[in-house]
């Protein structure tokens, strides 16, 4: 197999027009190494960045719902891996990322109604009015529009991850080394 045209891009060459985002979130994880390749994508992508990921009207939980099906969904392994490594740091428990997944069975409530949307959005590329005003109701309007756009932004991820092979992350190897089942984007 030929090896990706765009490895993450090292500390030494690392474009200089965008060295003030590499100390910050660039610098620290391959995927924006990665996207570093094109630095006007990378500095317009930073602000969208801040709001999708930080911002947003889910908080860090139902982020992570989002984030973990759709990386599951997407078939993107750094994307699994690396956001079940920062469930587990939200009191996660293995139960509820397995149920993300769909094993044993899919989640319920607001889990299930994310974990819907999802599925809806990267098959129908859309939500039903059903699915739009019961996720309204739980989560508020605000949180769907969110939950709409995360699901864009990591399906891009997901498909500059994939087409480079962006080697997960090797803090996040080694922890995966400890779990390998939850980690897996295959497993159980």
């Amino acid at each position: 197999m030929k090896p990706s045209p765009y490895l993450p891009i090292a500390d030494a060459d690392w474009p200089d027009d965008i060295a003030e985002l590499r100390e910050g979130f660039a610098g620290a994880l391959n995927v924006y190494r990665t996207m570093a390749h094109h630095p006007a994508l990378l500095t317009a992508w930073a602000p969208l960045r801040q709001h999708v990921v930080k911002e947003n009207a889910l908080g860090p939980e139902l982020t992570e719902v989002v984030i973990l099906r759709a990386g599951f969904r997407l078939a993107s392994a750094y994307e699994w891996a690396h956001h079940v490594s920062r469930a587990l740091a939200l009191g996660f428990s293995e139960a509820r990322i397995n149920a993300i997944r769909g094993v044993p069975q899919r989640s319920t409530g607001v889990d299930g109604l994310i974990i819907d949307a999802v599925d809806a959005l990267l098959d129908q590329h859309r939500l039903s009015k059903t699915q739009e005003a019961a996720l309204a109701e739980a989560i508020g309007r605000k949180a769907v529009i969110d939950l709409i756009a995360m699901v864009g932004f990591y399906s891009v991820l997901g498909y500059l991850l994939k087409t480079y092979d962006t080697p997960i992350d090797d803090a996040i190897q080694q922890q995966a080394q400890e779990n390998p089942a939850l980690f897996s984007i295959t497993a159980p």
